[in-house]
């Protein structure tokens, strides 16, 4: 542990959400915990953010990150917001266990959210006992920093403490607490929540506070609001294309999971995708398949429609002439999240331009895989590899071979050297992502064994994706780049609450 400093240096707070009017929020600090304990600082964040990561080791710094105590500059809040949720309407939901200590603007000079998770109950916890168990918080630990590891945007995790109290869920739990950071945590459903009021104040003061801090340009439209939907849905569109390109499934895209800011955020019952199928699910709760791999891209439309309803206030007192203003914005998701996934998608196949026929030749493969339940992310690393080939991947390798002679002969085309190709697919194809048995065998040595190390190795692994690692390279003898046997499958993931 360091010496014993003042807490004023532990965070530069510089707090603006704390500014708005009341009815935005719940002030109040967080539950303090019977004995926190540190598990991991995110130095590389920490450094980022301008802060000293020895300070958060420090006996204030722990405290501070486990709640107890409130440092100087903080302004303690729980966010108010609505939603829908599997497509149900919650009039009010809010931050139930979560607190947003303030604010902090990073030497890359972005203002970011420092907050809470698992830190007590608040107004908004709805009966809920406003605590985090360990397990959920290593997985948004971990899932996020690979995340960001991938060039995805999303909220990262600045540190993971113990509480030295169980939770209680089908069975007794240890406690813990995030440390997440992101660019906000304003969300559709923070819109949803004062439009559902009829409180068009607060939602010009919402929208007003949205883009100054993430879109100022909009600012400067003839129509902000309108600009600012126009913003948020493109914003989106490449979000979610991201995601697709990577297998990323979210698991539960509810409005108030989706932050306006543009980063990934609430990483529930969320999964890397295997073997490749657009009907793939993980979350446990995800009955009906309303947030299944494939159906991502539409379920974002639909919830940036339920944003651009809430602002239609905002675009113009006449609602008409409103909704005739938003309907193309919404319409344009389609060409933006198009635009983005098919150039993400040829860049995969190694491909410097989308000509006409190629959206079919990918597509292509993408069926064959589903067909032959191919692995998603070796099928394309071993793609990028001089010498490889996924074929050994396909229940039926010949499906693969069929397709290929035309991938080639479409490479052929360009001017690209082999070389030069290769090093562009494997700059967009990883090798190593946080497979969900990985993630579940970590999680299982830190819950039952207090045993971090597969923790930290995995993290660790994940921070260089684009890398090929060693080959015999594992995490207690499990292989770090292959899929998992059939004994080793995961195949559903709950969420947090």
């Amino acid at each position: 542990m360091s010496e014993a400093v003042s807490d004023a240096t532990l965070f530069p707070f510089s707090n603006s959400y704390a500014r708005m009017p009341e009815r935005f929020f719940a002030m109040l600090p967080p539950t303090p915990v019977a004995e926190p304990g540190l598990v991991v600082v995110n130095d590389t964040l920490a450094l980022e953010l301008g802060l000293d990561p020895e300070l958060l080791r420090s006996p204030e710094g722990i405290a501070s990150l486990a709640g107890n105590h409130v440092p100087e500059g903080a302004q303690p809040l729980a966010m108010a917001y609505a939603g829908h949720q599997f497509g149900g309407w919650s009039a009010q939901l809010g931050d139930g266990r979560a607190i947003l200590l303030g604010e902090v603007i990073g030497r890359d000079g972005v203002r970011r959210d420092i907050q809470l998770k698992g830190s007590g109950p608040t107004p908004f916890s709805r009966m809920g006992d406003g605590r985090a168990a360990l397990g959920p918080v290593l997985r948004e630990y971990i899932i996020s920093e690979a995340m960001h590891a991938l060039g995805i945007p999303t909220t990262r995790a600045l540190a993971v403490v113990t509480t030295g109290e169980p939770v209680y869920r089908e069975q007794p739990l240890p406690g813990a607490i995030l440390t997440r950071v992101a660019k906000s945590h304003i969300r559709v459903g923070t819109f949803q929540y004062f439009a559902a009021r009829e409180d068009t104040d607060a939602l010009r003061l919402l929208a007003d506070h949205v883009v100054a801090r993430h879109f100022p340009d909009t600012g400067e439209a003839e129509n902000p609001y309108a600009a600012l939907l126009e913003r948020v849905v493109k914003t989106q569109a490449e979000l979610i294309a991201s995601w697709m390109l990577v297998g990323f499934i979210h698991g539960v895209m509810n409005t108030d999971n989706m932050a306006v800011g543009g980063e990934t955020i609430d990483y529930g019952p969320c999964a890397f995708m295997d073997w490749y199928h657009p009907e793939t699910v993980y979350s446990s709760i995800d009955q009906t398949g309303r947030y299944a791999y494939g159906n991502q891209p539409g379920i974002a439309q639909w919830n940036l429609i339920r944003l651009a309803q809430a602002l239609l206030p905002l675009i113009s007192t006449d609602e008409d002439a409103a909704i005739e203003i938003a309907k193309p914005i919404i319409n344009r998701f389609a060409d933006h999240y198009e635009t983005a996934y098919e150039t993400g998608l040829a860049a995969k196949f190694g491909l410097s331009e989308v000509r006409e026929d190629d959206p079919e030749l990918m597509q292509d493969l993408l069926a064959r895989m589903a067909a032959n339940q191919a692995d998603f992310t070796l099928t394309f690393r071993r793609m990028s590899t001089p010498g490889g080939s996924p074929r050994e991947l396909f229940v039926d390798p010949t499906a693969f071979d069929a397709w290929s002679e035309r991938w080639r002969q479409r490479l052929a085309q360009q001017e690209l050297s082999e070389t030069e190709r290769f090093d562009a697919m494997r700059a967009v194809n990883p090798a190593v992502i946080p497979r969900n048995h990985l993630v579940e065998h970590a999680l299982t040595a830190a819950v039952e064994r207090a045993d971090f190390a597969p923790t930290f190795a995995l993290k660790a692994a994940l921070e260089r994706p684009f890398e090929d690692p060693a080959p015999d390279a594992a995490i207690d003898g499990i292989p770090l780049t292959l899929p998992p046997r059939p004994d080793q499958v995961v195949p559903a993931t709950f969420c947090g609450t």
